[in-house]
């Protein structure tokens, strides 16, 4: 009989928990009073009490209030773990991808702090760069911790969404991140989320972007990369504008594409593509076989696009760096 009115109480207890306004406001006061700890403790067994009870939207308005918070006063780590639990509870709830809900992601997203690593020693760095070195760390703890939070976050639209590489929006967002924050920008990262984003034209502006300040050799390849990425997923036409957007910006600035025979296979390859040529598409990659062996993934990615556009079946579909390159 105790245990039953014990079980009865804390049903209760559970369902009378008060609205979350006044938490928020304590522990916000908390975190702008320094006790930046205390309060990480305090937002995720408060939250957990919510989350016990089912009560999941009261659970998102601390987690997200928390994590924006944190941000605010540079605690990443503290920001970028609520983050993921609000995640997390989007997950547990079962909640659908919604605006609103991608608007609350997207909220926490631009939180994150943005400040770009010098690429050389200016005054302000001693001769043994250890100031470089302490920013260069500060930056991969922000890439690492907003890039937990968006990967969380796809894998989340992805179940409850209706794409099933998740949201493209979000899938934007981390490939601008990654490209923009990291020290150690991973191109092929970078371009595998924007080749499942929406936003080809972003892609080229990164692109072009790039192009300004990689080493030689690296800009052809990026671009190549980009565009067999698109053509690998069967999207001839992103691949098309990103080659055309690339082309009216590059215009613009005065430039061009890099003149190398990677390009040219590029600008080959996509008009055969929008034809039934599968001879002529052999035919090329004889030809270009030299410049495409350059990044080991192509050959890859082109058997791909082999078996998107003229049924060609792969070896060893999905096998090797190509499924390594779409993993989340």
């Amino acid at each position: 009989m105790s245990r039953s009115l014990s079980m009865r109480g804390s049903m209760r207890s559970r369902r009378d928990l008060p609205p979350p306004e006044k938490t928020i406001e304590r522990l916000e006061s908390m975190v702008a009073g320094g006790n930046f700890y205390e309060a990480q403790q305090m937002y995720k067994s408060t939250s957990a009490r919510y989350i016990t009870a089912q009560k999941y939207s009261e659970a998102l308005d601390i987690l997200q209030s928390g994590a924006l918070v944190q941000l605010k006063h540079g605690q990443v780590t503290c920001g970028g773990e609520l983050a993921v639990l609000f995640v997390d509870t989007l997950i547990t709830g079962e909640l659908a991808y919604s605006e609103q809900n991608f608007d609350r992601i997207r909220k926490i997203y631009e939180a994150f702090p943005r400040i770009t690593v010098p690429h050389f020693l200016g005054d302000d760095y001693d001769d043994e760069g250890h100031q470089l070195s302490e920013a260069i760390s500060a930056a991969k703890v922000r890439a690492e911790s907003c890039s937990s939070f968006l990967k969380a976050a796809i894998r989340w639209s992805a179940e409850f969404g209706t794409s099933r590489n998740g949201s493209p929006e979000l899938h934007v967002m981390l490939a601008e991140y990654i490209y923009s924050e990291s020290p150690e920008t991973d191109m092929t990262k970078v371009s595998s989320h924007f080749v499942h984003g929406n936003d080809p034209k972003k892609f080229a502006s990164m692109l072009v972007n790039f192009m300004g300040k990689c080493y030689p050799g690296e800009d052809d390849t990026a671009i190549a990369r980009g565009v067999l990425m698109y053509l690998s997923q069967g999207n001839l036409r992103d691949a098309n504008l990103l080659m055309d957007e690339m082309k009216e910006q590059l215009k613009s600035a005065n430039s061009d594409f890099p003149k190398t025979d990677l390009i040219q296979f590029i600008k080959y390859l996509l008009p055969t593509l929008e034809r039934d040529a599968y001879p002529l598409f052999r035919t090329l990659r004889q030809k270009y076989k030299t410049s495409t062996d350059r990044d080991p993934v192509f050959q890859e990615l082109l058997d791909e696009i082999a078996a998107k556009f003229y049924n060609i079946q792969r070896q060893n579909p999905l096998e090797g760096l190509f499924s390594e390159m779409f993993k989340i």
